[in-house]
């Protein structure tokens, strides 16, 4: 079983050894013992910046991310890559609430939910 604190943790070791971050900052990070929640902006070797937010929970000795936003984009944070989040403003998308905005607000596809961060760091990793 992964606390949240070890989560937590794990996450910043990741981002520290990655092959693909620049450099990052933990904006916010809150752990109890049941739950979490982490805001990290990210530079990316690319130029590009990337600003992830979960909210996570323990249950049944399972780390659950409930609640995420992930958004990728250019180096000025003028141009949006992609991101991805489940905000329930999109009732109507197949895969609600899951959902990945590409390249503009308004461009708005189903999404697939990302275990976790960490999921995105190895897809991001491997397109290189």
């Amino acid at each position: 079983m992964t606390t949240p604190a070890e989560y937590v943790l794990q996450l910043k070791t990741k981002l520290a050894i990655s092959s693909i971050v620049a450099s990052f900052n933990v904006v916010e990070e809150k752990v109890w013992l049941d739950r979490g929640y982490v805001r990290i902006r990210i530079a990316l070797n690319n130029g590009d910046f990337l600003e992830a937010a979960e909210y996570f929970v323990l249950q049944d000795d399972d780390l659950t991310t409930r609640r995420y936003r992930y958004q990728w984009m250019d180096k000025e944070r003028r141009k949006l890559h992609k991101r991805w989040d489940n905000v329930e403003h999109f009732p109507d998308l197949s895969n609600f609430p899951d959902h990945i905005h590409i390249g503009k607000e308004e461009n708005v596809e189903p999404g697939k939910a990302l275990a976790s961060f960490s999921c995105w760091m190895c897809w991001r990793a491997r397109s290189q």
